[in-house]
């Protein structure tokens, strides 16, 4: 039997060549391509990778971060995410221990992480991820936390709020404030979390939103009506929710 320490280096070990997937999640589904056909190839040249050139961050370092034969540069995001990843699966296998909750918070830790990557760059929210994900994550509560009842609630509430939001923000200013795609999200985020920790997720993401966009202002990099990817903030404020919401909702509560 695996100790825990060899356990969770055998987890990460896993975790990369699931991010190594999970790139081309990001860099495909945007584009609505196939994610599993044809195999992976370089952007610019267009030449299949060799198996050697597939081997999560290791290849990105040896080859120094550029293509083999064109020596076009390969972005930074690939060794990230894979490392991301492999950090994810780590961590979720100490802090949550072998079973079903394990596997659902690992699913939503993916999933995150490829929206998060795909709205910051393009400020899309892809429904081919989101609306799958509000099934599975509902499919998980049938047989783990937080329980259909909960999830439930939190798909309505999730979607219901941001909806709600961008419908009155629309009717007063005349312009969209939040896309349909944010309230997707959180409906999916609802149904893995249940409906206390996706209002923990929001409250996370509100702050953490806000807070960058005073700073962009006051570094004049943008003004109130600079378009923030709220997704990336979703997903932070959701993988702080899946990990420490529950603490986090205990002491805030503690005031009332």
């Amino acid at each position: 039997m695996m100790g825990p320490p060899f356990a969770m280096v055998v987890a990460g070990c896993f975790g990369a060549l699931i991010g190594s997937f999970l790139n081309v999640c990001i860099y495909r589904l945007p584009l609505g391509k196939s994610i599993v056909w044809p195999s992976s190839a370089c952007p610019v040249c267009r030449r299949p990778l060799a198996w050697f050139e597939n081997i999560p961050v290791l290849s990105y370092l040896l080859l120094g971060g550029r293509c083999r034969t064109c020596r076009a540069p390969i972005s930074i995001r690939y060794p990230l995410v894979e490392t991301l990843t492999a950090l994810l699966l780590a961590g979720s296998w100490w802090y949550f221990g072998p079973g079903l909750l394990f596997a659902s918070r690992v699913v939503l830790g993916s999933v995150l992480i490829v929206l998060f990557a795909i709205d910051l760059e393009l400020h899309l929210l892809p429904n081919s991820i989101t609306l799958p994900g509000i099934v599975v994550g509902f499919a998980f509560s049938l047989v783990t936390e937080p329980g259909w009842q909960a999830s439930l609630l939190g798909i309505l509430l999730g979607g219901g709020i941001l909806y709600a939001i961008a419908e009155v923000y629309f009717r007063v200013r005349h312009e969209e404030g939040l896309g349909m795609g944010d309230v997707k999200m959180l409906a999916m985020v609802g149904a893995f979390l249940g409906w206390k920790l996706t209002i923990v997720t929001l409250m996370m993401a509100s702050f953490s939103g806000s807070l960058i966009g005073i700073v962009m202002i006051i570094m004049r990099r943008g003004d109130m009506k600079y378009a923030l990817p709220f997704g990336t903030f979703l997903a932070l404020g959701a993988a702080l929710a899946a990990t420490v919401g529950s603490r986090l909702l205990e002491w805030y509560l503690r005031f009332w």
